[in-house]
């Protein structure tokens, strides 16, 4: 047995021991004990102040949130699934679904797509000048010859429900639909929204198993670039993911194929997880993914082609390089868009302000009004704090611009 093998091995067992604690499951995912409409009656007059202070500058009518997940497993949303093994067995993934869970506050499994439906429309609601959250469709993953692969897909959110979703949910929904390039429908499912007017399209490369610098692709990219489509693409290590040849399908180097057609391009997460292999150069060695996006970002010719999205770059596994680097990189926050990646903020044992404090990018005054905050509402929590960081030396912050909709995205 070799250490990979016996590290799965130990991490099944642990997960085993807390899936037999539902209580333990609350603790990691969602540890909030109020409601968001309680926020503006009973919170505290530090936490008030932070939330007028993360505004200012802010245009509520362009405020923005670019990746908000929808989850969904067909109790409501027709067609949707999720990968057999996440809801029975003892296995990681079975685990990251009742955490998933946890943290949207789903209490009824047989009811869960309605109930994540309404938690998150409460919680957006419940921030007031909540703008607008592009919400993200899932596709399946697909091989090569253009069949699905049941077994590697993680979950299916079929563009009809974001669509759907946010024709119910005009004053805050925008939708973001999921087109696999391989599928053999590829093409006509990418012009069918196009013309219905979605503008948006997701991609998580290391799960779906598209390759974006594959040739195969180009046409895909002709006829985005055809609507003026921008692609949203994760890069960066998914841990999700094990395998070593899905992963390397995350390296932001390869995102270069449609930028070079012309594509507007955002780097989900700015690619702040893990290492990639440096595809420009002739040596075979590695670099860290983040710093391959900023290779990309410096790129003149790709100016106004590439974005990044800050989404999950809090978590204490992304901490605290690449969120510094962007803090002081202020000539690149033009090119910045806010992401919640929710429900992911809702998960208590990614963020831990207690270490933003004694790392000096928050004050403990201010921790403790944004755990508050949190105990309300995540999703502002998730906001209020990326407008409260500052560089520990330099002060820096992020712009509001990075929160609002980008003029360089919107013709």
């Amino acid at each position: 047995m070799n250490l990979c093998d016996s590290a799965r091995r130990l991490l099944t067992l642990i997960a085993g021991l807390i899936l037999l604690s539902g209580c333990l499951i609350d603790q990691i995912g969602g540890a909030f004990t109020k409601q968001p409409e309680e926020l503006e009656r009973d919170g505290s007059t530090a936490a008030q102040k932070l939330i007028e202070q993360a505004f200012e500058g802010i245009d509520p009518a362009r405020a923005a949130d670019f990746h908000t997940h929808i989850i969904a497993i067909g109790t409501s949303a027709r067609d949707a699934f999720v990968n057999p093994k996440m809801r029975s067995g003892v296995n990681l993934e079975r685990l990251k679904f009742l955490i998933y869970v946890s943290a949207a506050a789903v209490k009824n499994i047989d009811d869960a797509d309605r109930e994540y439906i309404e938690r998150l429309t409460r919680l957006a609601r419940g921030a007031r000048r909540q703008g607008k959250y592009r919400i993200l469709a899932f596709d399946k993953h697909y091989d090569q010859d253009g069949s699905v692969n049941l077994a590697k897909t993680t979950m299916y959110i079929p563009n009809q429900y974001v669509v759907d979703l946010a024709r119910q949910y005009p004053d805050i929904f925008l939708p973001v639909i999921s087109v696999h390039p391989y599928r053999p429908d590829a093409i006509q499912e990418l012009e069918n929204w196009a013309k219905a007017g979605v503008k948006y399209v997701k991609w998580l490369p290391n799960a779906m198993g598209m390759d974006p610098a594959s040739k195969s692709v180009e046409p895909f990219y002709r006829k985005m670039k055809e609507h003026r489509m921008i692609l949203l693409s994760h890069a960066g290590e998914e841990q999700a993911v094990e395998a070593e040849e899905d992963q390397r399908l995350g390296n932001p180097l390869r995102l270069r194929k449609p930028l070079d057609m012309g594509i507007r391009v955002i780097v989900a997460h700015a690619a702040s997880l893990g290492t990639c292999d440096d595809l420009d150069s002739r040596e075979a060695k590695k670099a860290n993914c983040f710093d391959l996006f900023l290779r990309l970002m410096d790129e003149a010719k790709y100016s106004g082609l590439v974005f990044g999205e800050i989404s999950a770059m809090l978590q204490f596994n992304r901490m605290p390089v690449p969120f510094s680097t962007l803090l002081e990189r202020q000539d690149l926050h033009s090119r910045l868009v806010n992401g919640s990646d929710y429900p992911l903020p809702a998960i208590n044992a990614l963020i831990r302000t207690r270490s933003l404090a004694s790392d000096g990018f928050i004050t403990s005054e201010e921790r403790t009004a944004l755990n508050e905050i949190y105990d309300y509402n995540p999703l502002l929590f998730d906001f209020v704090l990326k407008r409260t960081m500052r560089h520990p030396k330099t002060k820096q912050k992020l712009a509001p611009s990075v929160f609002m909709e980008n003029p360089a995205l919107e013709n």
